[in-house]
């Protein structure tokens, strides 16, 4: 089982930043890309920053040139920094893995590894 562990998440001022951290932990296991959610009370979630194992980056429009997505692939970490953030901003903040594991002698890959959360706050 691969567990992806966040942290982070806070209470900040608007236009401050914050950093959020996801871990991947387990057993063999290769990420081929990790993605950052949020989800505001009343809203769907929705994609905030992607990357591939390539370091191949996407961002939600409303986020470009404030967020950057990275990651360590040696410590099987994702980053986000967040940058000018705002009252828009705020919402449970998910990291998400689509990653290969191996499940006896047979490769598999999933999509759905979902950490457990950190609230980001954005008010005076």
């Amino acid at each position: 089982q691969v567990q992806l562990v966040e942290s982070g998440g806070g209470l900040v001022q608007p236009g401050g930043s914050l950093r959020l951290s996801c871990a991947a932990s387990g057993r063999d296991f290769s990420i081929m890309a990790m993605g950052w959610y949020r989800q505001a009370p009343g809203k769907q979630r929705e994609l905030v920053a992607h990357i591939t194992s390539g370091s191949r980056t996407t961002y939600k429009d409303s986020v470009k040139g404030r967020f950057t997505i990275s990651r360590d692939s040696a410590k099987n970490t994702v980053y986000l920094q967040m940058n000018s953030l705002n009252p828009d901003d705020t919402a449970v903040y998910f990291c998400n893995a689509d990653l290969m594991y191996r499940e006896g002698p047979t490769w598999r890959r999933r999509d759905d590894y979902w950490g457990q959360g950190t609230q980001v706050t954005v008010s005076s």
